[in-house]
This record gives structure tokens, sequence and C-alpha cells, in this order.
């Protein structure tokens, strides 16, 4: 019996380590039979994850995808709530084996390996956030997050994106992302790729950053040069 104990214990150890090195985000490169070269960006939190590919010189937006992820054994199984290029597939559940071999990973039978970024540090908001409510005029607006409509930002150590979408309609609204670093308050973007703007490729976007109560309160300018002040809650 103990030696069983150990063993369940040995399993349930080895499974968890293995979840745990998905965490972070990853970056892989293809050239096209056009020979357009594809960035591919993928960010793990710890229950949710995307998936981005844009023109890895110009940042112009190719697709997206994502929603939520757990692993048992070496099989990867994702629930979509977004995808760019098959809508029709949000709210499927799709299953594949994935490895892990030092700092590359990939899907087993597929040819794009994709190389570690960061494990999820050294930035300080590391994991997934829904955007919870805004302060205008000194009025706080919340916002429902069990709501169809709901944008999140997932963040890994170094990277992030925000995505605009809709559940219950399957709609895609938006979305943008890049690197960015947190250093004494300050939280600042380097934005890679902006689905509705591809002009706004290559722009810093410097915000002030606090955590109150867990939340995370974001102000500064917008990409249009609109004042901000948004209220994120981290997503369980």
């Amino acid at each position: 019996m103990k030696n069983l104990i150990f063993l369940t214990l040995t399993l349930l150890m080895t499974f968890s380590i293995n979840a745990q090195g998905f965490i972070g985000a990853w970056e892989g490169t293809h050239t096209t039979d056009s020979g357009q070269e594809i960035k591919t960006v993928v960010i793990f939190s710890s229950k949710y994850q995307v998936t981005t590919q844009y023109d890895a010189k110009t940042g112009e937006f190719v697709m997206t995808n994502g929603g939520t992820w757990e692993l048992a054994g070496d099989t990867m199984t994702e629930t979509i709530e977004f995808d760019t290029k098959n809508p029709e597939r949000v709210g499927t559940e799709v299953s594949f084996k994935v490895f892990i071999k030092d700092s590359i990973m990939g899907i087993v039978g597929s040819e794009q390996k994709l190389k570690r970024i960061d494990d999820g540090s050294p930035g300080k908001l590391q994991g997934a956030w829904l955007m919870s409510g805004r302060i205008r005029n000194g009025k706080t607006q919340q916002r429902d997050t069990n709501r169809p409509r709901k944008t999140m930002k997932i963040l890994s150590g170094s990277r992030f994106q925000w995505i605009a979408y809709n559940t219950e309609t399957k709609q895609f609204m938006a979305t943008c992302g890049g690197s960015y670093t947190t250093v004494d308050g300050k939280y600042t973007e380097n934005l890679e790729f902006f689905s509705r703007d591809n002009a706004k490729v290559g722009l810093q976007l410097q915000f002030d950053y606090k955590l109150v109560d867990g939340k995370w309160h974001h102000s500064g300018l917008s990409s249009k040069g609109d004042p901000i002040y948004e209220i994120w809650s981290q997503r369980e």
C-alpha cells in the first residue's frame, strides 16, 4: 500500500511539473510558399493560452485563437473561446499530443517547433486577466466578467496580448500584443501587432499600474492618445 501511495504521489508530481513547464511564452517562425516570414507566439498561463501569428517583418496580423487548456500525460486539451480563422470551433474541444525538450516545445507530428521566450518571469503581471471596470470622471463603472463579451489580457513574464471577443456569437473584435516590462510602477508595452491598425506596430505605450485588492489598475494614454483608466481582475 505504501508503495502504491508513493507511486501515485510521484505520478501526480510528474504531471504537475510537466504542466508547469508550459507556462510562459514561446515563439517560432516559418516561411510560407509565397516567401512571407510568419512569426508564431504562444502564451500560457496556468489555465489559459493564446496562439497568434503575424508577419515577422511588418507585424501584419494573420490569426489568433485561444481559450482554456489542461494537460493529461502528454495530451493537451484546449477549449476554444476565440478563433479568427475558424470561428465555428468556438466552444469545442481539441486534443493533441505535445512535448517539451529543454527549451523547445511542439505538437507531436507537426514540423514547427517553438522556442521558449520566458517561464512566466520577470514581469509582475503574469497570468490571465479580464477587464472588469473603468474609472471615468472619477466614477467607477463595473463590468460583469461572466458575460459572453469579454476582453482578456494574457501575460507571460515578458509578452502580452489582449483579445476582445464574444463566446456566444463567436465574434472576434480585435487583438493587440507584443512585449512588456513592469518597472517602478510603470507598465510599458511595445506593440508588435494590432489587428485593427497595423500603423500602430512599433509604438511604445507606458502606463501607471498598481495592484489594489488583487485587481490590476491600469492608467495612461491609449494608442489613440485618449486617457484611460482600466481595472482588470485575474481570471480563475
